[in-house]
């Protein structure tokens, strides 16, 4: 089961996302502020972390920072009343993974810890094998016997992605949410023009195929 750990200084907004956190299935711990969380975190696995910002004895901010200084990869997730440029840049600076302003709308924290834990997957994961082909996440690397295919950002992650679900269908939005984000504002039709790049840089590859599902998206199908 994930475990998520809350960290917010509000009773009844804790006790709120505590509640719809569980109804979708997750295993859910709470603190009040940053010093509460580390103790939680020495004692307890947690996958990812949905932290206010303003918070007695350590803030958002603070934690965060300790947590990344630590070596701490898991996800975060930034919450606050403030939503000036200048506390977002502050938010990425320190490591927060991503940032919601109050008040949020609950159906909105669960699509992005959705995606969050998604990305955080696909990145745990580092390389994936299929028969000779190997992915190599942290060189966004495809290579087959002597052959090594340097691949930019998205085109890797939209591989990676496809290849680690084989068989199942995933929607453009489904992508565009994981691989470009939730905010992004860019066209569905990106995931097209990636999808084709893809096909015509791996077409003499007998390993796999990335298949079109008409009205609803693309799979991947493995052929060895």
């Amino acid at each position: 089961m994930i475990n998520i750990l809350v960290v917010e200084d509000d009773k009844n907004l804790q006790k709120l996302m505590v509640a719809v956190l569980k109804q979708y299935g997750y295993n859910v711990l709470n603190a009040k502020d940053g010093v509460e969380a580390l103790e939680i975190l020495d004692k307890s696995h947690v996958d990812l972390i949905i932290t206010d910002i303003m918070m007695p004895n350590m803030d958002g901010y603070n934690l965060t920072n300790a947590l990344r200084e630590s070596n701490y990869n898991l996800p975060i997730l930034m919450i606050t009343a403030k939503e000036t440029l200048e506390d977002k840049r502050k938010g990425f600076l320190v490591g927060t993974d991503d940032y919601m302003v109050k008040p949020f709308d609950m159906d909105e924290m669960i699509l992005r810890v959705k995606a969050l834990l998604r990305r955080s997957k696909i990145a745990n994961e580092q390389r994936l094998t299929i028969g000779d082909v190997e992915l190599d996440y942290n060189a966004l690397t495809v290579n087959k016997d002597d052959d090594s295919i340097l691949l930019p950002k998205k085109e890797f992650y939209l591989l990676f992605k496809l290849l680690s679900y084989p068989k199942h269908i995933f929607t453009r939005q489904q992508l565009m949410d994981e691989i470009w984000g939730i905010e992004s504002e860019t066209d569905e039709r990106t995931v097209d023009v990636h999808i084709k790049r893809l096909r015509e840089k791996f077409a003499h590859f007998n390993e796999f195929e990335i298949i079109t599902v008409r009205g609803l998206g693309y799979k991947a199908e493995i052929k060895i």
